[in-house]
């Protein structure tokens, strides 16, 4: 192999190896992008509560949710009625 060629392939590595970098940063700009994270977020709360297969609400999920919101808000009547 002579001189000539080993430049060429090293010259072609190197630009191989920088069209990956540059699409490596381009998926994190994508990833790390706030609308890509908020969208990302929803997706995933609309899933613990919609099957994502069938599109039926997921009950179970939605009950412990609104069993939690309700603990809360009489614990806070209980409360208030306690200090008056």
């Amino acid at each position: 192999m002579g001189q000539d060629q080993q430049l060429s392939a090293l010259e072609q590595e190197i630009e191989e190896t920088r069209e990956r970098l540059a699409t490596t940063i381009d998926q994190l700009l994508y990833r790390a992008h706030p609308k890509t994270i908020v969208s990302r977020e929803v997706s995933s709360i609309k899933a613990h509560f919609v099957d994502t297969q069938t599109g039926q609400p997921r009950t179970d999920n939605i009950l412990k949710v609104v069993g939690g919101v309700v603990g809360v808000v009489v614990t806070f009547v209980v409360i208030r009625k306690i200090v008056r």
